[in-house]
């Protein structure tokens, strides 16, 4: 009997994930609501942002990385700054859910309001005004067409398209394509980018040596570029050989 007393009072001394200690350091951002301070994974609650191989189109009915987009302005947002992140729950992947101030912001609302990522008002109403403002703004992605990240996840030819601007006719088929997929997303987007073991980006042009050796998957670090220009404002270089 003393024994089982014993451990149920050290479960009640046990403290819930509600009281559990914050977490806080510089940050290391992996996505545009998924970042790494010291050994722990954080996926930044209430709101999702365009996964890192999800597709856009801007005002001009132009395709961009719209996902790569969203994590490059998080970090240089919060580069150099102090972390402070609220512990909420566990996910299934084992992350830390978890609402964050960076300098004393709630970096969850900044990145909703500048459009860089939606409400998720399957888990939280918290940051649906934000998002109107930033709708109203036509900030980020709302300057023109895209899908909402947890459809496009799951995307099909009747996804809803979201946006300020009127999508062209195809522009179905431009948004539910993958920056890093398997296949190229239009045809005029066939420059592959890869990582070397370097860790510098090269891209590849189709008469490239090595092209058709390079398979395109996101978790390797590729990507598809339409032009030499936009390969190279992404700080690639062309291949040597």
């Amino acid at each position: 009997m003393l024994r089982k007393f014993l451990i149920a009072l050290s479960l009640l001394a046990l403290p819930s994930l509600a009281q559990a200690a914050d977490i806080t350091g510089t940050a290391k951002v992996r996505d545009g609501d998924s970042v790494v301070i010291g050994n722990t994974r954080i996926r930044l609650g209430g709101i999702d942002a365009p996964s890192s191989d999800q597709l856009c189109l801007n005002t001009n009915t132009e395709r961009w990385t719209c996902g790569i987009a969203a994590r490059d302005e998080l970090a240089k947002y919060t580069e150099g700054k102090n972390w402070v992140c609220h512990t909420r729950a566990i996910d299934r992947r084992g992350r830390t859910v978890a609402r964050c101030e960076v300098g004393g912001e709630d970096i969850q609302k900044w990145l909703v309001r500048s459009g860089w990522a939606l409400a998720y008002t399957r888990v939280s109403h918290d940051y649906e005004p934000d998002e109107a403002a930033a709708r109203e703004a036509k900030a980020g992605m709302w300057q023109g067409a895209f899908i909402a990240p947890w459809d496009w996840r799951v995307r099909n030819k009747k996804t809803t398209i979201l946006g300020a601007t009127k999508p062209p006719e195809g522009a179905h088929a431009v948004l539910l394509a993958s920056a890093s997929g398997p296949v190229a997303p239009s045809p005029d987007c066939t420059i592959k980018g890869n990582v070397n073991t370097a860790g510098e980006c090269i891209y590849h042009q189709p008469t490239s040596r090595w092209y058709t050796q390079i398979k395109m998957k996101i978790s390797k670090g590729t990507r598809w570029f339409c032009s030499v220009e936009e390969a190279e404002a992404a700080g690639c270089r062309e291949t040597k050989r």
